[in-house]
């Protein structure tokens, strides 16, 4: 999958290492505040529920949308972000 953003083609492209949950595609300053608030603070832990989840796209966008409210676009592009990211880091 090739981006056109630049977000997504920055975030795929590097470790996720300490990132914050707003730098993930998708996610911006209200709902990462959201889901900071409910102590998912960095983009690993994002991570880590997607793979928890199996990479399953319905569970992982309810999971999104009943987190922090995400809308089918902001759960979408960090969907396909994380498959991104684990297709060419896992």
């Amino acid at each position: 999958m090739s981006f056109t953003s630049l977000t997504p083609r920055r975030f795929c492209s590097e470790p996720v290492g300490d990132k914050l949950v707003y730098e993930l595609p998708g996610i911006g300053p209200v709902l990462g505040g959201r889901l900071q608030n409910k102590g998912i603070i960095r983009a690993q832990d994002v991570l880590g529920r997607f793979l928890v989840l199996n990479k399953d796209e319905w569970k992982f966008k309810n999971w999104l949308r009943d987190s922090c409210g995400a809308n089918a676009k902001q759960q979408r592009d960090c969907y396909n972000c994380l498959r991104e990211w684990t297709s060419n880091n896992l």
